[in-house]
């Protein structure tokens, strides 16, 4: 279990913009028991962090969901990334987050796909780990570092000709993007907003046509990519 390596976390929080301090329950999936242990040792250091539960598997934290109430969720997956989304249906304001030691493009695009707010490697710092988990409590995506460059590349040429073509996003199109960007769902961009869900696909769909992009992952990299 790797956790030694000093690595800097990319989408730091805004200037001024300051981390609430009130005690944030986590939830640890992982189905190596020794990474649990570790985890919830280190993250128990920390004196805004309570672990709630530790399980093994997806099917063990759904049925623990309700009663435990998780803010955030750490979760490895060897079933697969969607069962983020049975997490997320059951509590939509929970915040997930993947940690994985797997780097592969199509795993990230999965598990953001699947909802998750980040995708962070197994070999990052402990300190580092607990930082993260407050951001993303906050509403702020993260991704561990250099894999936004990953996907950046794996991007079609299409990404670059909102640019070329000089594409004029409304005040609207571009709050919303950026929201997108911070890895939130519909639900909380319309909440956030105050429009109805209906009325964010819409401009979800409608920012896929503009941006000539063909999925949500790809708008939340552009996002990223962009000053919004």
């Amino acid at each position: 279990m790797l956790f030694s390596i000093n690595a800097m976390i990319t989408s730091e929080l805004p200037p001024h913009t300051q981390i609430n301090r009130s005690t944030i329950r986590v939830l640890l999936i992982d189905p190596q028991s020794l990474m649990r242990t570790g985890l919830e040792a280190m993250l128990e250091m920390e004196p805004d962090l309570q672990i709630v539960g530790s399980v093994a598997n997806v099917e063990s934290a759904i049925v623990q969901l309700q009663v435990l109430q998780p803010d955030v969720v750490l979760i490895d997956s060897i079933e697969g990334w969607t069962v983020i989304r049975s997490i997320l249906d059951q509590l939509p304001s929970t915040k997930v987050l993947a940690l994985s030691a797997d780097q592969r493009d199509t795993d990230i695009l999965a598990a953001m796909q699947a909802g998750a707010k980040g995708y962070l490697l197994k070999n990052m710092p402990v300190s580092e780990l607990a930082k993260v988990i407050r951001l993303v409590h906050c509403g702020y995506s993260q991704m561990a570092p250099g894999l936004m460059e990953k996907l950046l590349i794996k991007l079609p040429a299409s990404v670059e000709q909102p640019e070329q073509a000089e594409v004029i996003l409304t005040p609207r199109e571009r709050e919303i993007l950026r929201l997108i960007g911070q890895g939130y769902t519909n639900r909380e961009i319309a909440s956030e907003l105050h429009l109805a869900e209906g009325t964010v696909k819409t401009y979800v769909t409608r920012l896929l046509g503009r941006l000539s992009l063909r999925n949500r992952s790809q708008l939340a990299i552009y996002a990223a990519s962009i000053v919004l």
